[in-house]
């Protein structure tokens, strides 16, 4: 059993181009398939019915959300297909289970003002300097966590205004700097990260902690809890709302989705689309507030 596992895994990062945090995630998740199986007493994958499946999601369904079941089920049936186009089984036994439909929930996003706030919050003064070029970052130029923690000092092109990420399956997108991110990166470029990495001159990481290593999603995790409570944003944020902030405001300015989609590297354009739905209650909020007759 472990050993299809791995392989439909190696399958997943080798050929469709997963990222290490999605590999992962599925592991966790076949894991916990497997373990369910083992205590029914089934040593192969070649023996699993559609029933063991229906009673692994019955199992599994108490004190988690849909969102966590549709994901876990996902992980599964992609494993079942794997060994089907192997020859490893007939059929398989969740070609009828459907995923659960889910709600799909309206990103939680920041007004300006509170933008302003949380950026304003930064002192810019040793690492606050650091700090400061990575909420810039994250806001100006709607990056996902992994990808800035990934960033390279070499992915950044100040003279033609863009930088290079390396977004989900490892897709290569360039991304323009907007001019207050490309001010806050040159001061900490300038002002603070020689001094962190003045005992480690060879690290490549465009973001380093006090010791000139790389930083962690984790601590900039912390970090935005720290700057939204000293800015008084009272909503629950993380780096993801940053980058919902990003797409959010573009398109109440005008951009049209297509390049939204391109900004965010989107491989769907339906995932960008549920952006619209934010700007759509926007509308609808202005319209009850100022409409005569609402």
């Amino acid at each position: 059993m472990q050993r299809h596992i791995e392989a439909y895994l190696t399958y997943l990062e080798l050929e469709r181009g997963l990222s290490p945090t999605t590999r992962e995630s599925y592991a966790q998740d076949l894991d916990l398939f497997a373990s369910f199986l083992k205590r029914r007493r089934i040593g192969s994958l070649t023996q699993v019915r559609v029933g063991h499946v229906r009673e692994f999601l019955q199992s599994i369904r108490q004190g988690r959300q849909p969102a966590t079941v549709a994901r876990k089920l996902a992980a599964v049936k992609g494993l079942f297909r794997f060994l089907e186009s192997q020859g490893q089984i007939r059929k398989s036994p969740t070609a009828f289970i459907e995923s659960p439909r889910l709600w799909r929930r309206l990103p939680t996003t920041l007004s300006l003002q509170e933008v302003e706030r949380l950026l304003g919050a930064v002192h810019e003064e040793g690492l606050g300097r650091r700090d400061a070029a990575m909420l810039e970052l994250l806001y100006g130029a709607g990056l996902r966590v992994s990808e800035l923690v990934s960033l390279d000092l070499s992915h950044c092109n100040f003279e033609a205004g863009f930088l290079r990420c390396l977004g989900k399956g490892s897709k290569e997108r360039i991304v323009p700097l907007g001019r207050r991110a490309t001010e806050a990166l040159q001061r900490y470029l300038q002002g603070e990260r020689p001094r962190l990495v003045a005992k480690r001159s060879s690290e490549a990481a465009l973001f380093v902690n006090r010791a000139g290593s790389r930083l962690t999603r984790q601590r900039i995790w912390q970090l935005l809890r720290r700057y939204a409570k000293a800015g008084a944003v009272a909503k629950a944020i993380g780096p993801h709302t940053l980058r919902h902030s990003f797409a959010t405001h573009l398109l109440e300015r005008g951009a049209d989705l297509r390049t939204v989609q391109e900004l965010l590297g989107h491989a769907n354009i339906s995932t960008t689309q549920r952006y619209t739905h934010v700007e759509r209650s926007r509308l609808k909020a202005v319209h009850e507030q100022f409409h005569p007759r609402p």
